[in-house]
């Protein structure tokens, strides 16, 4: 940990000490600190803020949801994987379910979410202490419940993420210094009760934690610290999984007799929310994302973004990578390293908004701005991507790995979709469960979200019906926020979600039509066809950062050969779908582009030579040209592709076919660059291809949970190891 770091944060000495101490000893290896007193740290609300300040810091950095926790853990699921090739094994093995206790990936994010909890420990022993809690101006008392109930929160989502990765843990619900002349090793503890504490502190900070809009009235500013109604989605949360399946120490999925009561209690505290009236949907999905999210909005109007992972610093200890590891790469600069799936791609209506916000296919150039298109093996996820980036002091083509991007822990939205599975399997499909993820789709259309609309979802369902449309809504919303893999573990779906998933995308590889998932409501009718683009072709040098900058349709083969055949120079007619070409050196021109704006010309190049009747080699040089005084791509008038066909025995007549797209976009003619999409490489053998690396070594009753480190466990020998490891 970095003295550096509590120095930014304006820490008192004294507390610094008393943290630093305590994290930078082995886990559960702790002695007591009785060298400072808390008299010191604890003594006013400035000071207790501080302290506050460094319990959230325990969030993020390079060993918390700065690019570990959050990148690195839930993937693969059935809508990303993680990083392609070869070497630094660590971060591929979590990905590929091949993880062992050594793992160099685990032991410090294990660490600091343990440190995040010991410091929450320090806050609330001592926050009800302080003779301003009970005795201080009615600020001072709102200001130090507050603080409080967020240790008590935090302490919550610690717990909480380390339970979702590695199961039963060791309760640690006093300091350090209590436990260790306690009992300086505790065994694990059921899950289950770890969970039933965490749900009652939070139920206790709801009473203590205002609403957004009632901070100002307590001498708090708008910022980015928890509120009520982060606090009551995190317990819906937090109900949900302790009502769902989870992986027990005899290698069996199992969930409690009485999980309805979770579901209860999840489907109560989200409809507290939604009847708050404290937060809604922003109306433009994109926009929430590039224009708060990647803009770096301090609050959001709305309130979506309910509770959010800050990020300062530029460095590893307090900052994010967002952005870099993944999303798509600048000037070549990034990871690119969580990759959505050929198959989730698919899972999306073409007139879903959300997909080219959460998908690019796409890398931007050096300029950060014009956009090269890439391969389906090759796309990334796109709620975090630096071209969007908007702070003046980090360009998005400049090699620094930290861009202060904030993660998004819970948003409204999860709370309608977590209410709407909640109702659903306490009474059904109610009414009320239907508007809220009807909400969240028509958001997710670009339609008002209060209005009925025919993208909603269609009446009738049964109880199971709307379980699989939920299981998918929650795909299409949610994707590459960290949720995936834990929601399909808790529905005792993951095996079943990657099998299908990987069978899927095979399908593909060999242009055969997808199936639809038995788990989930299936794809648009449209993407289970034989006939998906072999080649998708985007704009040379457009700026578009959604489907405008392609071409042609993801959803039919493109283009279809032109029918009409041409071996001499020859004038494309407007009433022209294009021309196949077979030839050495024939020019086609292109009409006036004026007259055809939106028209759309496919020019397919074979080469020909029919008098290479010996071993020789040959060239050709065919060319479009524009109109008299008409650009292409607004700076020049042709382009020609032209080559050497290598001499070989038998002589060979026919070189390299080529298809070129033009389009008129009303004063000239822009050019379209081909990429290979649908084919063999979604599934070639090896750790390049999509379903060659996808969840390689997963093991059902093993795989849920990851292995407990290690070096944890060198420090406590009570503590023992997951099934399977």
């Amino acid at each position: 940990m970095s003295i550096k770091y509590f120095n930014k944060l304006k820490i008192p000495t004294a507390i610094f000490l008393l943290l630093f101490m305590i994290s930078c000893k082995k886990y559960l290896d702790q002695k007591p600190i009785t060298d400072v007193s808390s008299e010191i740290v604890f003594k006013d609300v400035a000071s207790t803020y501080k302290a506050i300040a460094g319990v959230y810091s325990r969030l993020v950095g390079d060993q918390g949801y700065g690019i570990r926790i959050s990148l690195y853990y839930p993937v693969d699921n059935d809508e990303m994987q993680g990083p392609t090739g070869a070497g630094d094994n660590d971060r591929r093995d979590i990905a590929r379910y091949a993880a062992t206790p050594g793992n160099a990936q685990l032991e410090k994010p294990f660490n600091q979410l343990f440190q995040g909890i010991e410091f929450a420990n320090i806050c609330i022993e001592n926050i009800p202490e302080m003779d301003l809690y009970a005795k201080g101006s009615d600020q001072e008392k709102k200001q130090l419940a507050r603080m409080y109930g967020e240790a008590l929160t935090l302490r919550a989502q610690f717990y909480f993420e380390a339970i979702r990765n590695w199961g039963d843990l060791p309760a640690h619900f006093r300091s350090a210094a209590g436990l260790a002349s306690e009992n300086p090793f505790p065994p694990k503890a059921n899950r289950d009760s770890l969970y039933n504490h965490i749900l009652a502190d939070l139920k206790t900070a709801e009473d203590l934690v205002p609403w957004r809009n009632e901070i100002t009235s307590i001498g708090d500013k708008p910022d980015e610290r928890i509120t009520k109604g982060a606090i009551k989605g995190l317990r819906a949360r937090i109900a949900l999984f302790r009502g769902g399946y989870s992986l027990r120490g005899d290698g069996t999925m199992q969930r409690s007799s009485d999980y309805l009561a979770y579901y209860q209690v999840a489907r109560d505290e989200c409809n507290d929310i939604i009847n708050s009236g404290q937060h809604s949907l922003n109306p433009d999905f994109k926009a929430l994302w590039k224009n708060q999210v990647c803009a770096h909005a301090v609050t959001d109007p709305q309130g979506e973004l309910m509770f959010q992972a800050s990020a300062i610093g530029l460095s590893g200890a307090e900052d994010t990578k967002l952005g870099y590891y993944n999303g798509p790469r600048v000037n070549n600069l990034g990871n690119s390293s969580v990759n959505p799936l050929p198959s989730y791609f698919y899972l999306f209506d073409s007139t879903d908004l959300r997909r080219d916000v959460t998908i690019t296919p796409y890398f931007s150039a050096a300029d950060g701005v014009t956009k090269i298109g890439q391969a389906i093996t090759n796309l990334t996820d796109g709620k975090y991507r630096r071209d969007w980036i908007t702070n003046p002091s980090v360009s998005p083509n400049d090699a620094i790995q930290y861009f202060g991007l904030k993660w998004q822990i819970l948003r409204y939205s999860d709370v309608l979709l977590m209410f709407a599975e909640a109702e659903n399997e306490i009474s059904g499909p109610t009414a009320a469960a239907y508007n809220a993820v009807n909400m969240v789709r028509r958001r997710g259309y670009g339609k008002p979200i209060s209005s009925p609309d025919g993208i909603d979802l269609p009446s009738g369902l049964s109880k199971a019906e709307f379980f699989k449309a939920i299981v998918r809504e929650r795909a299409l919303e949610l994707g590459g926020e960290g949720v995936r893999k834990y929601d399909l573990i808790r529905w005792n779906l993951l095996a079943t979600a990657l099998s299908q998933s990987k069978d899927n995308m095979t399908k593909m590889s060999t242009s055969t039509a997808m199936v639809n998932p038995s788990y989930m409501s299936g794809y648009p009718s449209y993407s289970l066809t034989a006939s998906l683009p072999a080649t998708m072709y985007f704009f040379t040098i457009s700026t578009a950062d959604n489907k405008n900058l392609w071409y042609n349709s993801f959803y039919n083969s493109a283009p279809a050969n032109p029918s009409l055949t041409v071996t001499a120079d020859y004038t494309l007619q407007s009433g022209d779908y294009g021309v196949t070409v077979k030839g050495q050196t024939i020019v086609i021109t292109l009409p006036d582009a004026v007259a055809n704006a939106g028209k759309i010309y496919w020019v397919r190049f074979t080469p020909n030579n029919p008098s290479a009747t010996s071993s020789a080699d040959w060239t050709f040089s065919m060319k479009v040209s524009a109109s008299g005084g008409q650009k292409m791509d607004v700076t020049f008038s042709s382009v020609t592709y032209s080559g050497t066909v290598a001499k070989a025995t038998p002589p060979v007549v026919n070189g390299p076919a080529k298809t070129l797209g033009f389009y008129s976009n009303g004063t000239g003619w822009l050019t379209a660059t081909s990429v290979t999409w649908i084919g063999s490489a979604i599934a070639t053998a090896g750790t390049t291809s999509p379903a060659g690396r996808y969840a390689t070594n997963f093991t059902a009753g093993k795989s849920e949970l990851l292995p407990i480190p290690q070096a944890a466990r060198n420090a406590n020998s009570n503590l023992g190891q997951n099934p399977g490891y």
